[in-house]
């Protein structure tokens, strides 16, 4: 089974070693989804949405969240951001019934970048 649940945070970037319009300081309002990928344990979940909602919100939504990215992560393209998520969300959310699965961010409704265990 795959348990997936969705974040919205807001954040700052440029992109430092591109051309475009993207180096210039600007905002996106990002999606996050997380999966998880396992099945369910004696209490029937694959992994309890609230505790999930807490991890994301401490590991990831604290330090990303109306923040300016590049003061996380040098280069903050969409790829690097899901990458950067997954790894930081990899252990905790690992158990003996489910592992992470993949890390999805969107920088706009139609542009995202999925992050897998292969990827990092």
């Amino acid at each position: 089974m795959f348990l997936r649940k969705d974040f919205k945070f807001d954040a700052a970037h440029n992109l430092v070693n591109y051309h475009g319009k993207c180096e210039k300081l600007h905002g996106h309002t990002y999606r996050l989804a997380v999966v998880l990928k396992g099945e369910p344990d004696d209490e029937g979940m694959v992994f309890d949405f609230v505790e999930l909602k807490k991890f994301v919100s401490e590991l990831v939504l604290s330090k990303l969240d109306h923040s300016y990215i590049n003061e996380v992560l040098p280069q903050p393209t969409a790829e690097y951001i899901a990458k950067w998520i997954f790894k930081k969300l990899d252990k905790p959310l690992n158990r003996d019934n489910c592992v992470l699965y993949e890390v999805s961010v969107w920088e706009t409704e139609s542009s995202s970048v999925t992050c897998r265990r292969e990827d990092v």
